[in-house]
């Protein structure tokens, strides 16, 4: 995938109505914003088309919306606390049909530096459909240039992330990245596509069914493969190993010893947990206090499961991280949400925040555990996908970066 995009840098938008995908698909409870860390990460592309005198359009999804358009996805809070923290009115378009009549108006009535935020993109039902063409062509009508902001969503070819590039490009217009879309290229991307070694990726998380393609493509790019996280024991009964009620896929299991031996073929480190720590069962709920014994690998005990990797591994891990120039994470090492069974994840974000390395974090669960664990401001990079950062780790090429005018 060609990574030298045009950015927000390399356009002129004095004057010009500019659409911009953001990622607005933030938690509300009771119509609350619970966490704006999305909105704060919008604001420098924001700001510099605002202040380059551009009449800046802004756009984005808000959940799954699958009871039909609502009030509690609407963007409505997010407008609100989007004049807060630029310090100016966001004209606000509530109509559901999100490019309607009253969209239309508003942009009419933009001065240069205004901003208008439209409704929730996916109130329109044909964002992830094939029926999106009509959709993609009125977004395009209200805009002249086109800024794509909103890498959680790039890996998917949405009427208002890919779709809508195209009828840019045929009014003349140009199609450039945000800074966080620039950030998340150039940090995640080019980590893979053309890393400082030594390289090492850990890869965490419960199944090995969702990493599939990322561990392959990940042994062909590092020098060594970190696994853990629930994920780890279908590789250890692979290697002959009994796990006890831990968690297994078997219909896995000789993808595992596929991934050993190409890791063997190919001379990457492939490291597994030699140790683990054992509960009776996951816990109910999930942060509730646990009775845990600590055992070696080859003896986990058969009315036992393994919630996380013992401090011996821990250890070795860290090793690994310490002496590394890039590294990449994406999972956590065990069930971080329970202070008994956290040791092994925070041991890793240690070890990434004290190394000189360039740390990213892909997104998902090992990003919200960074954070949580407070190590979160350590790291070189945080990638704000979920999806998208695995499939950019996948080595998939992400249609809302395909979409987007090469330099």
């Amino acid at each position: 995938m060609g990574l030298n995009k045009k950015s927000v840098d390399d356009i002129n938008a004095k004057g010009k109505r500019v659409l911009v995908r953001c990622d607005f698909n933030v938690p509300l409870k009771d119509g609350q914003i619970t966490d704006e860390t999305r909105i704060v990460a919008a604001l420098p592309t924001i700001k510099k088309l605002i202040n380059d005198g551009g009449k800046v359009i802004l756009c984005s999804h808000l959940g799954k919306v699958k009871e039909g358009p609502n009030e509690k996805e609407s963007l409505a809070p997010v407008a609100k606390r989007l004049s807060e923290k630029l310090g100016k009115e966001v004209v606000f378009v509530s109509d559901y049909n999100v490019t309607g009549e009253a969209a239309t108006k508003a942009v009419e009535a933009m001065k240069e530096g205004d901003v208008v935020l439209l409704q929730n993109t996916r109130f329109r039902g044909a964002e992830e459909t094939k029926n999106g063409e009509q959709f993609s062509k009125e977004l395009a009508d209200l805009a002249d240039l086109y800024v794509c902001d909103a890498f959680g969503s790039s890996h998917r070819a949405h009427a208002s992330v890919a779709g809508v590039t195209k009828f840019i490009t045929e009014k003349g217009g140009e199609n450039v990245v945000g800074y966080l879309m620039q950030k998340e290229i150039d940090f995640l991307g080019n980590a893979v596509e053309n890393p400082v070694r030594p390289f090492v990726a850990i890869l965490g998380g419960a199944k090995v069914a969702d990493k599939l393609n990322v561990i392959n493509n990940l042994l062909e790019k590092c020098d060594t493969l970190i696994i853990g996280g629930g994920m780890a024991y279908t590789f250890i009964k692979g290697q002959g190993y009994e796990v006890g009620k831990s968690l297994v896929d078997d219909s896995k299991i000789d993808y595992c010893k596929e991934m050993a031996e190409k890791a063997a073929k190919l001379g990457k480190k492939l490291l597994l947990p030699v140790d683990a720590v054992v509960a009776d069962g996951f816990p109910n709920p999930i942060d509730q206090p646990i009775d845990t014994d600590t055992c070696d690998i080859k003896a986990i005990p058969a009315d036992k499961e393994a919630l996380d990797i013992g401090p011996k591994t821990a250890e070795m891990y860290a090793d690994a991280i310490k002496n590394a120039k890039t590294v990449v994470w994406n999972g956590p090492m065990g069930v971080s949400e329970n202070p008994s069974l956290a040791a092994g994840t925070i041991a890793v974000a240690k070890a990434m925040a004290e190394s000189d390395a360039t740390t990213i974090i892909g997104g998902g669960d090992s990003a919200a555990a960074a954070n949580n664990l407070g190590f979160g401001d350590k790291m070189t990079h945080i990638s704000t996908g979920g999806g998208a950062s695995l499939e950019f780790l996948e080595g998939k090429e992400l249609p809302g970066v395909v979409a987007i005018s090469d330099k």
